[in-house]
């Protein structure tokens, strides 16, 4: 599995990046997480909105901070 936190660094973007961290490891998820802070490639990915969440190379989130279990069901499929 390939997760992207996409966000320029603003404090929500790195709530979502150190949520995600905690549910892949919590779950045993072998899942790659990547932040990519880069302007123009969130904007190649079609995200207006950060910070966003793209799992598989799609956007699952954008705009907001989903919460720990909204993740945890997005990361573990459940």
């Amino acid at each position: 599995m390939d997760i992207k936190v996409l966000g320029t660094g603003c404090p929500k973007c790195n709530k979502l990046e150190k949520l995600v961290k905690e549910v892949v490891q919590e779950t045993g998820s072998d899942a790659a997480v990547e932040k990519v802070s880069d302007v123009n490639q969130i904007a190649k990915a079609g995200v207006m909105l950060t910070p966003a969440l793209m799992i598989d190379g799609d956007i699952k989130a954008a705009g907001k901070v989903p919460s720990k279990q909204e993740l945890t069901k997005m990361i573990s499929g459940s």
